[in-house]
């Protein structure tokens, strides 16, 4: 793949695996990050940064086979973050060495605020090394990408040494972090007129930014970037990230779209160009949307922009009529133009295997024979239940079945609940541990969700303090199936867990073993670092 500097789109470069995975409780194990990895492939994305190959031999094994299995010919580029430090470059070359397009980003602060209390180096310090290390990544691969930390709050001389001398020194792209969500949007249009005025040698790379979402401000600071000349953008899918996250790929992309006659003139394009501003299938978003989410256990707040369970809901007596009237009165794109399924009746329990398939496929779901035959047997159990079933259902259930397992992990067997205003509420559960014995045990809690709980810990025996507990409605109705998403805290680490039923204790019960589930494997291949210069968390 060969991105040209004078480029008339936007790249879409997405740090959902690193980046995004710094959200607390978002920890991924590799067989999940290459899950993900697939689908951003098949949403478009240009470039996928796929971890930091230094950080732990989890994330070294994670980008490394993210660049065997994605990162094919004609596949999305594959990139490691490194810090400007010979270990960590070599640990992102031998990563992503597998890629058909590898690249190293590769990065060190130049704030005043971060030379003084953080690295404790002079500018001239941090010059030497952005020259030396840039030029030390670029022995391993043609791609090399460097961003100044806290570009943002860098006094803008110092920034301009920085980048040339980075660009001298072999960089391809330059990225500017707007690390702590510092920015407005017309400081950002600011900053990067400047560096295109006092840059000498910025015409021979690609112009990139990466926006924080601190103020609120990422979506809109990355859009002021494009209007003054950036061609690429480091954001993640549903916008998560370090503390409030990052600029939302999905806002970004769909802003491009909706409003092209807007963008396109920044573009060199006529106002009329139909011809999309990136690469995108937009249509793939919704599906994207929902794989993140399951698989880090973060849900999407329900006023999100674009994949917001209430994107496309009117409540409202007048917005309600003006839609029916006319949907764009109050609509300003489809709903099916990001894969948003339509919620309507389509199976039930006299439906069969090929139409169960057929309607996945509709969906956008590829299952295996495997997976296929978990989630018609779940979908089967779940339409017993349920009178109606609808394609937010079968969403549910196909995600709750083909999420990723732990392998030789615990397994629950059964599950009674004894709850009422005049008992203590109790539960008794049976669990299938790794070594498969068959263990039994009951427990009275608070409420029934408490009791199975305390149960399951006594079984389980893995030291843990539940910090979040959420349910969420899957459709409407007394019927309707219930998501539980649960975490758990470990020390300093956070493991999530999800599951649907329409008996919301016993998907509480299922969310809670595969939070632990999670735990346990991190117990089991917990292994030192590398390195201890690799313990580390970047923006």
């Amino acid at each position: 793949m060969s991105i040209q500097p004078q480029t008339d789109r936007v790249i879409i470069f997405d740090t959902t695996l690193r980046d995004g995975e710094q959200s607390p409780g978002a920890t991924l194990n590799v067989e999940e990050k290459l899950a993900i990895a697939h689908q951003l492939a098949l949403l478009g994305v240009d470039v996928i940064e796929a971890g930091f190959a230094a950080a732990s031999p989890g994330d070294f094994a994670a980008v490394k086979t993210i660049a065997q299995e994605v990162g094919v010919s004609g596949g999305p580029i594959i990139c490691s973050l490194a810090r400007a430090t010979r270990q960590d470059i070599q640990a992102a070359a031998q990563a992503v060495q597998y890629a058909a397009h590898p690249r190293i980003h590769t990065m060190i602060s130049t704030s005043d605020i971060h030379l003084k209390y953080q690295l404790r180096k002079s500018r001239e310090e941090v010059l030497a090394i952005a020259k030396e290390m840039v030029a030390y990544a670029k022995s391993f691969v043609d791609d090399v990408e460097f961003s100044p930390m806290d570009a943002s709050r860098t006094d803008p001389e110092f920034l301009y040494q920085v980048l040339e001398v980075a660009i001298a020194s072999g960089a391809t792209t330059i990225n500017i972090p707007d690390t702590v969500g510092y920015c407005t949007p017309k400081e950002m249009a600011m900053l990067i007129q400047g560096i295109r005025e006092h840059v000498s040698n910025f015409d021979n790379v690609i112009l990139s930014v990466h926006t924080q979402n601190d103020l609120g401000l990422a979506t809109a600071n990355a859009l002021a970037a494009l209007e003054n000349g950036v061609r690429q953008v480091e954001c993640t899918i549903n916008g998560i990230g370090e503390r409030a996250g990052n600029a939302a790929l999905e806002e970004i992309v769909m802003a491009l779209q909706v409003r092209k006659p807007y963008f396109n003139p920044y573009f060199n394009r006529p106002v009329d160009s139909e011809a999309p501003l990136t690469n995108i299938k937009t249509q793939e978003i919704y599906k994207t949307s929902c794989l993140v989410s399951q698989l880090t256990g973060m849900q999407v707040q329900a006023n999100k922009a674009i994949v917001g369970a209430n994107a496309f809901a009117h409540e409202s007596g007048i917005h309600q009529d003006g839609i029916l009237k006319h949907r764009q009165t109050y609509e300003i794109m489809e709903a099916a133009s990001i894969g948003l399924p339509e919620n309507r009746i389509v199976l039930g329990k006299h439906s069969g295997r090929n139409a169960f398939r057929t309607r996945l496929q509709e969906l956008g779901f590829q299952l295996s024979e495997a997976d296929l035959n978990k989630a018609f047997s779940r979908f089967k159990e779940v339409a017993d239940k349920k009178k109606e079933m609808s394609d937010w259902d079968l969403e549910a259930i196909v995600r709750d079945e083909t999420q990723i397992q732990v392998e030789n992990a615990f397994q629950i067997e059964h599950i009674q609940v004894i709850c009422g205003d005049s008992t203590y509420p109790s539960a008794t559960i049976t669990v299938v541990t790794p070594e498969r014995q068959i263990l039994t045990v009951a427990s009275v809690g608070t409420g029934p969700v408490d009791a199975v709980y305390q149960a399951i810990n006594q079984l389980v025996k893995i030291p843990n303090q539940l910090i979040e507990f959420s349910v969420q409605s899957v459709t409407g109705g007394i019927d309707a199936l219930g998501t539980v998403t649960v975490r758990a805290q470990h020390q300093e680490r956070i493991f999530s867990g999800q599951a649907s039923d329409t008996d919301i204790v016993v998907a509480a019960a299922y969310a809670y073993m595969n939070a632990l589930n999670r735990l346990y494997r991190y117990l089991q291949q917990s292994e030192p670092t590398v390195s201890a210069d690799f313990a580390t968390t970047v923006h």
